[in-house]
């Protein structure tokens, strides 16, 4: 029997220690904890599981109590678990118990168990490992499921049987997805077959849940390896039907285009070594997902897929909606990215007036370098030089973007004249010839018409003014 004590050097094990021994629970820490102490992997937010055969509320209690700063106790009574923070660290204590599932329900029957019977209804043999609390065995490893030889393998493996363990709680087959993709493990072959054969029993998980797993999955260092398994294994088209309809090459008189799909997947990969930012990496997985219902074939043009980013930011909204995303500012800069997705390379022309750029400027606002960083990561073409020409473009938008910006100062735009100013000066309560006369301005600055200062925008709004027939009130 093997110890290791080493693991539990941090304070607030000594506090577990002695309450598992003040309450004479058998207790244990288990689960993700001891599973990155064995694979050495930091992480600065700590959270432990604990384990007690009995109950894990009176355990939390205890341990409550014999801490110095006696921090408050939740307990979720429905669970027969509990939670409290020391040290920083958040601290969840359930009582070891068996659970059986419905047919049509994640939510299992639950009933007092032992310590295998806790380690059976654990989702991975990486996640049973559990190590003891009790002061005369402290330290002492249990693996039944030989999980330490799965972690030295790199192996993502059932306790029980996998059609058993993911039929039971369907999440489950999410979550080796995402353990596959954040610790580069394989998953073992019965293991994928069964979420394959099981994945119609995502349909019972809630979205919020799946989307939560899902958002792990985006935020690993090449997500393309968690999306690609849950494409093999049916999961993918499930929760994201528009992104496995990009899938798949036409021909139509020797003519192709390139698969959206797998070109989506290499856009993603590239925005994750420049970004963690989550929503920029949604904007990349979805920046072409109009181009399945725009695609078009003529013998004179070949494939197109006109409007494709206007679609495309429509169905950001849908998309969000339905897997009970935000809708807030959150979904509103994925959708603008979308739309604006193919706007930066139409200015590379040396044609390309200012005004143009302007408008780019304008319509991006703060969010212009986000949307350069997904137009640089769409860049996926194997040809050496014209990748070098493609990123030699993209050098060319930059530097005309920060000569008309320092010029024009169009960013984060607030037109010379104020809409209070006007109402002033021409006697107005809020009405629509206020908004007319701000466009104006506005349009004229863009488009280059007047430079972007107080008394040229002021002499403009004197002869809009005039036209709408507006006279300026005498103080």
């Amino acid at each position: 029997m093997k110890y290791y004590q080493e693991a539990l050097t941090h304070p607030i094990f000594e506090y577990l220690t002695k309450a598992a021994d003040q309450t004479n629970l058998e207790s244990y820490v288990i689960g993700g904890f001891v599973r990155d102490f064995f694979l050495n992997r930091k992480k600065k937010d700590i959270d432990i599981d604990v384990v007690a055969v009995g109950s894990g509320i009176e355990l939390a209690k205890k341990t409550a109590q014999l801490l110095p700063h006696q921090p408050k106790v939740q307990v979720f009574k429905n669970y027969g678990t509990a939670m409290l923070k020391a040290f920083d660290i958040e601290i969840e204590f359930v009582g070891a118990r068996k659970e059986s599932y419905a047919e049509n329900s994640r939510n299992p029957e639950v009933e007092q168990g032992s310590l295998e019977d806790d380690q059976n209804r654990r989702d991975f043999t990486i996640n049973a490992l559990a190590l003891q609390l009790n002061q005369d065995h402290f330290g002492k490893l249990l693996d039944p499921f030989n999980g330490l030889e799965d972690l030295q393998q790199k192996l993502i493996k059932t306790p029980l049987a996998p059609s058993l363990t993911y039929s039971d709680d369907p999440l489950r087959m999410m979550r080796a997805i995402r353990f596959a993709a954040q610790l580069n493990f394989k998953i073992e072959n019965e293991s994928l077959a069964a979420i394959e054969s099981n994945s119609q029993r995502l349909k019972i998980v809630s979205k919020e849940r799946l989307i939560s797993e899902f958002n792990k999955i985006m935020l690993t260092e090449k997500p393309s390896k968690g999306i690609k398994l849950m494409h093999k294994t049916q999961l993918l088209g499930l929760l994201l039907p528009e992104l496995t309809q990009l899938q798949g090459i036409d021909e139509v008189d020797g003519q192709t285009h390139k698969d959206n799909f797998w070109h989506t997947l290499e856009v993603v990969d590239n925005i994750s070594k420049e970004t963690n930012n989550l929503w920029l990496r949604w904007a990349a997985l979805l920046h072409d997902i109009g181009k399945a219902p725009t695609k078009k074939f003529s013998k004179r043009n070949g494939w197109t897929f006109h409007g494709h980013e206007y679609i495309g930011a429509k169905m950001v909204f849908k998309l969000f909606k339905r897997l009970k995303m935000p809708l807030n500012d959150k979904m509103k800069y994925v959708q603008k990215l979308v739309l604006l997705s193919s706007r930066p390379i139409a200015i590379v022309d040396e044609e390309v007036t200012d005004s143009a750029v302007r408008r780019l400027i304008f319509d991006a606002g703060n969010h212009l370098d986000d949307l350069m960083i997904l137009c640089e990561a769409d860049i996926t073409t194997k040809n050496p030089k014209r990748f070098k020409r493609y990123h030699n473009n993209f050098k060319k938008v930059r530097s005309k973007i920060k000569e008309v910006e320092e010029r024009d100062h169009v960013r984060n735009f607030q037109p010379p004249v104020s809409g209070s100013e006007i109402m002033k000066i021409f006697d107005l309560q809020p009405c629509k010839e206020i908004g007319i006369i701000k466009n104006t301005i506005k349009e004229a600055i863009l488009d280059g018409e007047i430079p972007n200062e107080y008394e040229a925008a002021k002499k403009l709004m004197f002869k809009k003014a005039e036209e709408l027939g507006l006279t300026k009130h005498a103080h």
